[in-house]
């Protein structure tokens, strides 16, 4: 009797069992294949229509080009009248290159060196460009921007960057200050 129904529960846990999956040639053992949800991106792949845009900070003082919710491809700030332009690109330690953008209002060769960014990993290239200089013009429109080991980059005429330069320049100091010297004492 019990070899009978030892055999029997062996014939029911045989019937239970699902088929084999039909296993791929190259596939990982235990795959499992799932289906995605239809147009949605796969998890660290751009969405093919993305298209990088300017997007301006909250007080205006910067604008990053990029594609929305990821690290900006480049971005410019404005310090006391100076622009910061960022190529978020990484830099070898102690490396300089020049920047080369070329656009319809213009050519600028920027000088860059590999710049710590506080919250950022690694270095990244920065080069500084006085605000009223009329080579600056090209930052507002559409260019194409080559840099040695970053490739080059096309990116689009902005408002949000238009806007950094010009209130830039409306920052920049119109003539050197004037030095502050003690006052004389007369006894």
């Amino acid at each position: 009797m019990r070899l009978i129904t030892a055999a029997l529960a062996l014939t029911l846990a045989a019937c239970s069992k699902s088929p084999a999956p039909p296993v791929r040639e190259g596939a990982p053992d235990n795959a499992v294949r799932m289906t995605m949800p239809e147009g949605e991106a796969l998890p660290g792949v751009k969405d093919a229509a993305s298209t990088p845009v300017w997007a301006a900070s909250a007080d205006g003082q910067s604008a990053r080009f990029g594609h929305p919710g990821e690290t900006p491809l480049v971005s410019i700030a404005c310090r006391t009248g100076v622009l910061v332009v960022t190529r978020h690109a990484f830099a070898p330690i102690g490396a300089q290159a020049l920047f080369a953008l070329v656009g319809s209002d213009g050519i600028l060769r920027l000088p860059v060196d590999a710049t710590a960014i506080p919250g950022q990993r690694g270095y990244l290239w920065q080069g500084r460009l006085a605000a009223d200089d009329a080579r600056a013009d090209v930052l507002g429109g559409a260019y194409t921007g080559t840099l040695p080991g970053a490739g080059m980059i096309t990116v689009s005429a902005g408002g949000a960057a238009q806007d950094v330069v010009t209130r830039c320049r409306g920052a920049a100091p119109t003539s050197a200050a004037e030095p502050i010297t003690p006052a004389s004492t007369a006894d």
